[in-house]
């Protein structure tokens, strides 16, 4: 609608300005006296011509009147011809004054043609600059609405497609259905939540992958170390040469595999923190459920759990919790404490088991890759379970703390709660 009332006024213009210039150029300069005026000026100037000096002008005409010898006897208005050579160059109308059949004087009628022409012109000139002062007001206000309905909006969408081409598919696209494009507006930006779908799946299937990888990894060892384990037993007991030989290749080839096996876990491990990890307010008493689950051997004595409002990833905090009570399963063996407390905004559980803990040296170690304490020589283990732990509870703004306790190994998870958390 507002496209159609622009260019009606354009035309509406344009067609006003037409129709001033051929008014202009079809224009009579020539201006001629109306005949009957002039006769009516003849004919009071003759009546009056024996008390000239007082005679009052009849009509609309500027004249003024000679005698015979050229004196000027009456003027209507000052700067007219007052003699037969100036109302010659003027162009002005030249008439004989007749008295009694004789010829008396002159009567010399301005030629005002040039003045009327100027304001005609004046006038033209005047409707035809505010015609193109309206003309350009529109192309202007017409620019500013093509701004607004079809170039922003078309950098609007380049930028999105940028922001697409370049991954970021978090930022919508805002849909405004007042500009030309607002049909696709929404189309586009249901492409990019597939788009993220589509990208949330292939990464959440990739992670899957690297996971299931790492733990088969993980998991080949074990017989692994079996068949290693055995082939020796078998090599030490054995008196035949020829068998002992055959021993021997088995221990050979069981360490490439596992050394095989430990360059697969280590390349998968270099890409184990794209894992993903969305916190999210969650009650506390589903982190009971949570340490049930992990405590399958029931070493632990659950407690009271204060009820609020916890700031973390349900699935990353119960492999937190399953990688602590394995750890003590396996190295510990011995019952354990749990002890569940709020201290200011963080949900604190500390587990500690009577293991007699690890030496102090090797502390701060314990969350490295790859990093075992000195007695897990004769456990299977990769060294990988706190490393893990560490990580999703830093993404989940909390804190895993290793020490060594009263009677054992002591770990503290520290989890932040929801009012301790700023929204952007």
């Amino acid at each position: 609608m507002k496209k159609r009332t622009f260019l009606a006024g354009l035309l509406l213009l344009f067609f006003v300005e037409m129709a001033v210039i051929i008014l202009f150029v079809l224009q009579d300069t020539d201006n001629r006296q109306d005949s009957v005026l002039v006769n009516e000026t003849v004919q009071s100037v003759q009546s009056d011509w024996n008390t000239i000096e007082t005679h009052k002008s009849q009509t609309s005409l500027d004249y003024t009147v000679l005698d015979m010898e050229g004196e000027l006897l009456f003027q209507t208005k000052e700067g007219l011809s007052d003699s037969i050579n100036m109302a010659v160059l003027h162009r002005d109308t030249i008439l004989d004054l007749t008295v009694d059949g004789q010829i008396v004087g002159k009567l010399l009628i301005d030629n005002d043609s040039q003045q009327v022409f100027k304001k005609q012109k004046q006038t033209y000139i005047f409707v035809l600059m505010a015609a193109l002062f309206l003309q350009c007001g529109l192309c202007i206000g017409y620019f500013v609405y093509l701004n607004r309905v079809i170039i922003k909006p078309f950098q609007k969408l380049k930028g999105f497609a940028e922001r697409i081409a370049g991954g970021n598919l978090d930022i919508p696209l805002t849909m405004d259905r007042q500009n030309l494009f607002g049909a696709f507006t929404e189309s586009f930006d249901i492409m990019r939540s597939e788009l993220k779908k589509a990208r949330m799946a292939e990464a959440k299937a990739n992670a899957s992958k690297k996971e299931l990888v790492a733990k088969l990894s993980h998991d080949i060892k074990t017989p692994v170390a079996s068949i290693k384990a055995a082939s020796e037993v078998g090599a030490a007991l054995s008196d035949n040469e020829r068998l002992r030989d055959n021993y021997t290749q088995i221990i050979h080839k069981a360490d490439q595999i596992n050394e095989l096996i430990t360059n697969l876990f280590t390349a998968t491990l270099e890409e184990l923190k794209q894992l993903t990890v969305t916190p999210e307010d969650i009650e506390s008493m589903a982190l009971k459920e949570m340490l049930e689950s992990s405590d399958y051997l029931h070493q632990g004595v659950l407690p009271v759990i204060p009820e609020c409002m916890m700031y973390a990833d349900p699935l990353r905090l119960q492999q937190v919790f399953d990688n602590i009570f394995a750890n003590s399963y396996k190295y510990a063996g011995t019952k354990i404490d749990v002890k569940v407390c709020r201290n200011g905004q963080r949900l604190e559980v500390l587990m500690e088991d009577y293991g007699g803990g690890v030496c102090e040296t090797e502390l701060p170690l314990l969350k490295e890759k790859f990093k075992r304490g000195s007695n897990a020589k004769n456990v299977e283990g990769a060294g990988l379970g706190l490393y893990i732990s560490d990580y999703f509870m830093r993404e989940m703004n909390g804190e895993l703390v290793v020490k060594n306790g009263r009677y054992g190994l002591e770990v503290l998870v520290s989890i932040c709660l929801s009012s301790n958390i700023k929204y952007s």
